[in-house]
């Protein structure tokens, strides 16, 4: 088949939904597919094969992204068999257009509870919370608009049907492993870390509150907007560092003791599931989406009402033994894509 990813997220910026977009490219064309993604360009990315970038400029709202400003079908492949968007934003949008002037069948993926991220745009929680529910139902409508709707999990903040198709971890690849570059560290255990974006909607500022009172060591990887204040504001049992190149992020799962995050905008949650993959056990809020994918196999969840119920779950999972690994085999990303051509092929 001949299939288009219609994203507004992809490199370089790093992200779930750029990882997860690349691994499906990479897999589907290993089976004889041909994967297009059409996504916003920008000076710091040279596209690579059946990757057509949209002329873009930075987005002055979330600092990373890019916002298209000249969009022309007629640089969108043709003979498309399958249109598949994954944002509802402007190339998303552009994509179901592309689709229906086409008559080729859609399928969309829930990747991203976009109220979740308002808040970086406006700084102040009411008014993003304003926003947010004047968004949601028109992001609603446009879902509808689509054949199929798939997401992570069996449940989503949006009023439609969906298909669950978990994104999928890479098993092979993250795997436990003994000798890490965190061992070379001169820190103390045990050693929480986080990795991913450093931005309001992750309330990594929550994991820095935990650390002023917690008897170790936290170890914190990514960039993102509320870097330069998180580390301000960070005890000295915080080290900071940027983002991994992937081949060495088994090694950071790997070599701490506890995975920990406070996002509250997540539809699956790689990293923690990527932890777990690597034998890591996994702290984090009782809210969607790891109330479905956080159970007594893979880690805790703690009460975002209660004070200190992050330290304490930290101090739990400490103490107890995990078969983590066994815990997120269902969501290995073989059984995600050979799902994805079965949903294909339907739609076909």
């Amino acid at each position: 088949m001949r299939i288009g990813f219609f994203t507004d997220s992809y490199f370089p910026e790093i992200d779930g939904v750029t990882y997860t977009l690349n691994l499906w490219k990479e897999r589907l064309e290993e089976n004889g597919h041909e994967v297009f993604i059409i996504y916003p360009s920008s000076e710091e990315y040279q596209s690579k094969d059946n990757e057509i970038p949209v002329k873009s400029v930075p987005n002055p709202f979330y600092e990373g992204y890019n916002v298209p400003v000249s969009i022309s079908s007629q640089n969108f492949p043709e003979d498309l068999d399958i249109v598949h968007c994954h944002s509802p934003a402007t190339i998303g949008i552009a994509g179901r257009v592309y689709a229906h002037r086409n008559n080729i069948p859609t399928i969309y993926t829930h990747h991203t509870p976009l109220e979740e991220y308002f808040i970086q745009a406006v700084k102040l929680r009411s008014l993003a919370g304003i926003l947010g529910n004047a968004y949601v139902p028109l992001e609603n409508q446009f879902l509808k608009r689509f054949d199929l709707v798939t997401a992570s999990t069996d449940e989503i903040p949006r009023n439609v049907d969906i298909e669950k198709l978990p994104v999928g971890i890479d098993l092979e690849f993250f795997q436990p492993t003994r000798k890490t570059f965190v061992d070379k560290l001169e820190i103390e255990r045990p050693i929480i870390g986080y990795s991913g974006r450093l931005s309001p909607e992750k309330n990594v500022d929550e994991i820095i509150e935990t650390a002023k009172e917690f008897d170790g060591s936290f170890l914190i990887i990514g960039e993102g907007p509320q870097k330069d204040q998180l580390m301000e504001d960070a005890p000295e049992n915080v080290e900071f560092r940027d983002f991994l190149d992937r081949e060495k992020l088994p090694e950071f799962y790997s070599g701490i003791d506890i995975f920990v995050t406070a996002s509250t905008g997540d539809t699956l949650g790689l990293s923690p599931l990527e932890a777990n993959a690597c034998g890591t056990p996994v702290v984090a809020p009782d809210v969607y989406p790891f109330n479905n994918t956080l159970n007594a196999e893979n880690g805790e969840k703690y009460s975002i009402e209660t004070p200190r119920s992050m330290e304490q779950n930290i101090l739990e999972a400490l103490k107890n033994n995990y078969e983590t690994r066994e815990a997120v085999k269902k969501y290995s990303l073989s059984e995600t894509i050979r799902q994805l051509e079965d949903l294909y092929n339907e739609l076909v």
